[in-house]
């Protein structure tokens, strides 16, 4: 990353122009997709994490849970994703917070770029990151067995919606790591926050297996409805309530996050 890469036309106001803003953007997304090759350790969290997960349900879960592991995966695979999405977004946090503490943002600060630059395009490269571990873990479950049986179309939707799930809630994760005391706190209210919610939907047991008073909950979970419309549309069935409900939720969670996660942005940088 050059200074000349980053350096862009400003308006009369000083304020960068909105392109030029948007190529800035993608410049600091590929800053932080190119950073990868000088941090093996995020390579195991994007993708061998992900295959350890698939690989640990399937074969320590599969035979108790649905008879066989070959049965288990074609159930848990889709919410398996999920899950493994969800806590990638806490990723984006730890980076964010752990770029705050660094002072990296105080160096951008003194170049000619739109001050959301940097933030955006974190988010952009961490969701081109949770492509690549879905895709990973696709690849991986057909290996194993499992097959996309809603088609391909089913499959682009499917992925699409996850990503989209993902944006929204990246949000979330930008206003934990800009609040966040250091990396480990925001490691720490990750897996308290999302272990429960994961763990208490339809991701790797069905709904109708839990007692009463967990199945109410379970049913609004928004795991929930992400996971069943990410089975139905890889598999093949119904799928429009779920869909529609994960939209809701995304959208839901965009609108409550977005401004605060601004807001915290803006006062720390």
């Amino acid at each position: 990353m050059t200074a000349t890469t980053l350096t862009a036309p400003v308006s009369a106001s000083g304020r960068v122009r909105p392109l030029a803003g948007l190529q800035q953007t993608f410049t600091m997304a590929w800053r932080s997709l190119v950073a990868v090759k000088h941090n093996p350790l995020e390579l195991v969290d994007y993708s061998i994490t992900p295959i350890m997960f698939v690989f640990l349900f399937t074969y320590v879960l599969g035979g108790q849970m649905a008879g066989s592991p070959e049965a288990y995966l074609k159930y848990a695979l889709p919410g398996i994703i999920v899950q493994n999405t969800l806590f990638m977004t806490m990723y984006t946090a730890m980076a964010l917070n752990t770029d705050l503490t660094k002072g990296v943002f105080d160096r951008l600060r003194s170049l000619p770029i739109a001050r959301s630059a940097p933030l955006i395009g974190r988010i952009t490269a961490d969701l081109a990151k949770h492509l690549w571990a879905l895709l990973l873990m696709i690849g991986l479950g057909l290996l194993l067995g499992f097959r996309v049986t809603g088609g391909f179309g089913g499959f682009l939707l499917g992925t699409l919606l996850v990503i989209v799930f993902a944006a929204a809630v990246s949000w979330g994760a930008v206003l934990i790591g800009m609040l966040a005391g250091d990396a480990e706190k925001v490691q720490a209210f990750a897996f308290t926050l999302i272990f429960p919610i994961t763990f208490t939907s339809s991701a790797f047991v069905m709904v109708d297996t839990m007692p009463g008073w967990l199945q109410a909950w379970s049913d609004v979970n928004p795991v929930t409805h992400l996971s069943d419309a990410f089975r139905g549309l890889l598999l093949g069935g119904p799928v429009a309530e779920p869909v529609l409900w994960s939209l809701v939720w995304a959208a839901g969670i965009a609108l409550v996050f977005y401004p605060l996660a601004m807001r915290a942005y803006r006062a720390k940088t």
